[in-house]
């Protein structure tokens, strides 16, 4: 049987240079108005996945 990747998972996961998993966060799509500056910019970057969640991203990865 063969392993076959999630398709979420490598539409929005990516792996860095050290190997660690980024996604993207949430709340930056729209109804940016009424956010503040602030809470903009912290949402401008990626997020590191946690180590308890980086088991379950392998697994649904097995060829990345």
């Amino acid at each position: 049987m063969t392993l076959k990747t999630r398709s979420w998972v490598k539409k929005r996961v990516k792996v860095t240079g050290t190997g660690k998993f980024k996604l993207g966060k949430a709340c930056k799509r729209h109804l940016l108005s009424n956010k503040s500056q602030k809470a903009k910019g912290r949402n401008k970057y990626g997020l590191i996945v946690s180590k308890s969640e980086v088991k379950k991203i392998k697994q649904q990865l097995p060829h990345g």
